[in-house]
């Protein structure tokens, strides 16, 4: 950028459309909240200061901008009078401030920064106001850009559309770019006579054409600047995003066997010559290393899996499960805040959690790490090649040494020293001939 930029983020929506307790701009896409994927992309392109209008309607918003920016950073509107008001009342922090103005808006999740790059070309290269428009599929409740020999003349809200203008396809996506001075002047002589009663930030396009204002249109793809207004939007940007992601991956080396049914997150992070079958759901933070397989209907959150380990098919990772190289976590085995470790096996219907499982050792299907007595988790070790056998119950804090067995079907609530063979269960008893006597008595 040649200039200092400002950002100004749009984010006082009510959201009504969502019909949702939650602000619009704290719904995530791809695990990552809307608001806070518009302050990386400010973030991105060095804008400062970075200012976010907020309403004091959803306190949680700007909560989100005070966590991640601080105070200053937090514009409250007021009430909220439309899209010029939300700018104007950003007047006053911009006091001083020499720089151009960027505007854009909080509910915009697929928008990247490589895609405003024209808007920032267009102001070097001579435009007073610059601003992004997009051919739409659908025009429906877009305002429209009206051009008159390929000239910008005026954006027109749709519902102040005429019936000729409201037939453009060329679409406003609420992004601008100009100077602030300019920007603040052309606002504060805005009227709300239209169709809502508002204030719109649309009106400065045609007061910058009637002062003789150099105004340039920036194209864009109408996928990169969905505004998000509904549930439905949100899916569309949610699919948009995941295809996006999906095609990252392959291009890295991942083997996807069905694309089209495994979801990621922004932050997944996958090595190359990772496989992963059919129907597999990352949350935020995981972490998958080169040569890993993960099979059909596995979710994974918060994780770490090492280098050629094995998880699922029907597998469960839960936050600050830690997988070492070569393991194994099999069907329907939830791990949560343990580490296993290399080559370990979990191949069955087993729950560990809080705990350690040493190198090489195998836990046999059933298992369960008892790690909480209703007041506080408790850890469970288990040592390297050690030997827990199927349905045993391991009791927090407890601890089975190296090289230990356990016997199938055990309830171990003391340590186990290493290489010994622990046994907690009943001794078996038999009763010759019972079963055919029995049998007998009931058929008379």
């Amino acid at each position: 950028m040649a200039t200092q930029t400002a950002a100004i983020i749009l984010a006082a929506g009510q959201g009504t459309r969502m019909n949702s307790n939650l602000p619009k701009v704290l719904h995530p896409v791809c695990g990552r909240k809307m608001l806070d994927r518009a302050i990386d992309t400010a973030l991105a392109l060095n804008c400062a200061p970075i200012l976010v209008v907020c309403g004091l309607h959803s306190p949680r918003v700007s909560t989100l901008v005070r966590d991640r920016l601080g105070e200053d950073h937090i514009i409250y509107q007021d009430p909220p009078k439309g899209t010029g008001h939300a700018v104007l009342v950003c007047e006053k922090a911009l006091k001083g401030f020499a720089g151009d103005a960027l505007i854009f808006t909080a509910d915009s999740p697929l928008l990247q920064p490589e895609d405003l790059e024209p808007l920032f070309t267009a102001r070097r290269t001579g435009a007073d106001l610059a601003l992004v428009g997009f051919e739409a599929a659908d025009p429906g409740q877009y305002g429209r850009v009206i051009n008159d020999k390929g000239r910008v003349q005026k954006i027109v809200e749709a519902a102040d559309a005429s019936p000729a203008e409201a037939k453009v396809t060329m679409c406003n996506a609420g992004i601008y770019l100009s100077p602030v001075d300019d920007l603040m002047g052309w606002l504060r002589q805005t009227k709300a006579d239209n169709a809502k009663g508002e204030f719109y930030l649309t009106d400065v396009v045609e007061m910058a054409v009637s002062a003789g204002k150099a105004v340039h249109l920036a194209e864009a793809l109408e996928d990169s600047v969905l505004g998000v207004n509904t549930r439905a939007d949100l899916a569309k940007a949610e699919s948009t995003l995941q295809q996006r992601l999906r095609a990252d991956a392959m291009a890295a080396g991942v083997t996807l066997q069905d694309p089209s049914t495994v979801y990621f997150c922004d932050d997944t992070k996958l090595d190359k010559d990772v496989v992963i079958e059919p129907h597999v759901v990352f949350g935020p933070g995981v972490t998958v290393e080169q040569g890993a397989h993960i099979r059909a209907f596995s979710h994974l959150e918060g994780c770490y899996v090492g280098r050629n380990a094995v998880i699922g098919p029907y597998a469960r990772l839960r936050p600050k499960a830690d997988i070492g190289p070569d393991a194994h976590i099999g069907n329907f085995v939830e791990v949560k805040n343990a580490s296993i470790g290399e080559g370990a096996k979990a191949n069955h219907l087993s729950y560990i959690g809080d705990g350690t499982v040493g190198a090489k050792a195998n836990i046999g299907a059933g298992t369960i790490f008892c790690n909480y007595d209703g007041f506080e988790k408790h850890k469970t070790i288990v040592g390297k090649g050690a030997f827990v056998g199927s349905n045993s119950a391991l009791v927090a804090p407890v601890t089975v040494g190296d090289g230990a067995f356990v016997g199938s079907g055990s309830v171990i609530t003391t340590d186990v020293e290493a290489d010994a063979l622990a046994l907690a269960r009943a001794v078996q008893t038999q009763n010759s001939g019972w079963a055919k006597r029995y049998r007998a008595k009931k058929a008379k």
